[in-house]
């Protein structure tokens, strides 16, 4: 105790988790180059190795000079008085034992350090055979997990990070815990050091020969195949704690903030793909899928009213007529899609004010390539929800341009069939977009307008209302609504070719869409509609429109009916 009477206090720990290979010995010699700074190298590794008969070239070498009680090593050597102001203690995240007192997790400052597994375990099986316990990334997301419920949440860094940017990246870790950079972290010198583990002849050879974070290659080595099943299990886990990772400013990551969301209750929904309901951020299809390949996939948008499906069966035959006009194969059944949609409603608590983004990809190819020949795995439903009121300003009006991009002739790809392939579309809509309007008139190849960007579109011209054929514009379920309810009004009906200017000259004019609903235009190419009013013809349509979307719809099975 002689050396605790000359100076030795009370320190603060400040604990690094991770699992093997992710420049965590690296991240060690880096705070030992402080002059504020002790450190300990895996203190539970002894305490691990004693509880788990896992076989290491080491292991009785060090269970007989490390102590392997854990509840010793936390409280007499982790947290033992010290000469510095701070101790780091390098941490495997595995060697977090059950029965280990709480302390450790409660006491101290923690950070997590994450590493790509396609980085780990080339590098991990040159010395044992690596698993999924070894890897120890589980327990990396329970200790992140846990220090949120204490209040701590901790910085992630990730190394791939601290290769690229050092500074910046130890510059925000410092930061994060509440301590001051020191430039002497940046570089170390070469060859074994006092503070290495006992294992540091078997795993320490690379960090040996750095003199700081620098990239060995440009290239990565080619991964392993024997991996690949433990790859599969452990990088969903390390992707997860990603995403916590504070950006640093590197070549490889986007400059851009995290954007908000339009509707933040959106940021925790649940979406269906393929045949399992997944959260937002895991939602996705394979690099093989059709949709990817060559936007090869059909769509429909469902509205939810008073838990009820607005229209679902007429948006389904359109689907299912979609789909066969593109030749799909192996499609699930109505009632297949039916019951998802209602598995994914209820999995988000989505019964009114919300829609549904429906996609059937052809499904997933057995390699790239264009040829449906290669779709040998069938389709791909997608079940899109959010919350989302209707995405126009339906009580003042819209503004519309009209595109220089034409509407595709059924001659090339026939509007009829609802499918993924938007580009036609979006070229117009970047058209709008640059125009600072809300959406932009589409003509035929004749000069006719055809539909806008998203909608179908009408005009009333004393007391007439007219739309256009569907010759180059998508049928819409909502356009045909609304021209049921024009002729149940006692309005008179025509449907026709219609020319820009008529549409510049008209009283009224409104679009359609299961998303916008029924949306008035108020100004078109500058010139004003009508009196620049939502007129009283639009108004009597919105109001039968949401009548109707009160008492009619497919109701939701709901969990409360079981």
């Amino acid at each position: 105790m002689a050396g605790q009477e000359q100076g030795e206090g009370e320190v603060e720990v400040i604990h690094s988790w991770s699992a093997p290979r992710s420049l965590s010995t690296s991240l060690m010699y880096s705070f030992a180059q402080r002059d504020d700074m002790e450190v300990l190298d895996e203190p539970l590794y002894a305490t691990f190795l004693k509880a788990f008969d896992v076989e290491r070239p080491y292991r009785e070498e060090l269970l007989s000079k490390m102590e392997s009680d854990g509840d010793k090593v936390v409280k007499e050597i982790i947290f033992a008085p010290g000469e510095k102001k701070y101790r780091f203690c390098k941490h495997m995240s595995k060697q977090r034992l059950p029965g280990l007192p709480s302390d450790l997790i409660k006491k101290g400052k923690h950070f997590i350090l994450i590493r790509n597994p396609l980085d780990i375990l080339p590098s991990f099986g040159k010395v044992v055979p690596p698993s999924f316990l070894d890897l120890g990334l589980a327990e990396l997301v329970s200790i992140y997990n846990d220090l949120c419920q204490l209040g701590k949440r901790p910085p992630v860094i990730d190394a791939t990070d601290l290769v690229q940017n050092p500074e910046a990246t130890l510059h925000s870790l410092c930061e994060d815990l509440g301590i001051p950079f020191q430039d002497s972290m940046l570089r170390w010198e070469a060859g074994p050091k006092l503070i290495d583990g006992i294992w540091a002849p078997w795993w320490y050879k690379s960090v040996h020969k750095s003199t700081g974070f620098s990239s060995t290659r440009k290239y990565p080595e080619p991964f392993p195949h024997s991996h690949y099943d433990l790859l599969e299990q452990s990088l969903p886990l390390y992707n997860w704690l990603r995403r916590h990772v504070r950006q640093a400013s590197t070549l490889l990551k986007t400059p851009l903030p995290p954007p908000d969301l339009p509707v933040p209750a959106n940021e925790k929904l649940l979406a269906w793909v393929g045949d399992e309901i997944l959260p937002r951020e895991s939602a996705k299809v394979s690099v093989f899928d059709s949709v990817v390949q060559g936007g090869d996939s059909v769509w429909e948008g469902l509205r939810i009213y008073r838990g009820k499906i607005f229209k679902l069966e007429e948006h389904l035959d359109r689907l299912f007529d979609s789909a066969k006009a593109l030749a799909f194969k192996n499609v699930p059944t109505r009632e297949e899609v039916k019951e998802a949609i209602f598995r994914t409603l209820n999995r988000n608590g989505m019964f009114d004010n919300s829609h549904i983004r429906l996609s059937l990809t052809r499904g997933k190819k057995v390699t790239s390539g264009m040829s449906p020949a290669f779709n040998l795995y069938g389709c791909t439903l997608i079940v899109l929800p959010e919350w989302k009121p209707p995405v126009y300003d339906n009580t003042h009006g819209v503004t519309l341009v009209t595109a220089t991009t034409r509407r595709n002739s059924p001659n090339n790809l026939d509007s009829k069939i609802h499918h993924n392939n938007l580009l036609n579309n979006i070229l117009a809509k970047i058209e709008g977009n640059n125009a600072n309007a809300d959406d932009a008139i589409m003509l035929d190849k004749d000069g006719f307008v055809s539909e806008t960007n998203a909608t179908n579109i009408f005009l009333v011209k004393k007391g007439r209302v007219l739309t256009p054929h569907s010759d180059y514009c998508l049928p819409g379920i909502t356009r045909a609504t609304v021209m049921d309810l024009v002729v149940k009004e006692g309005l008179v009906l025509e449907e026709r070719r219609i020319s820009l200017s008529e549409f510049h000259t008209a009283d009224e004019v409104w679009t359609t869409g299961t998303m916008g609903e029924l949306t008035p235009a108020v100004k078109i190419d500058g010139r004003e509609v009508g009196d620049g009013q939502v007129g009283p013809v639009t108004r009597r349509l919105q109001n039968a429109y949401k009548k109707l979307t009160e008492e009619s719809g497919v109701p939701i099975p709901s969990y409360l009916e079981n």
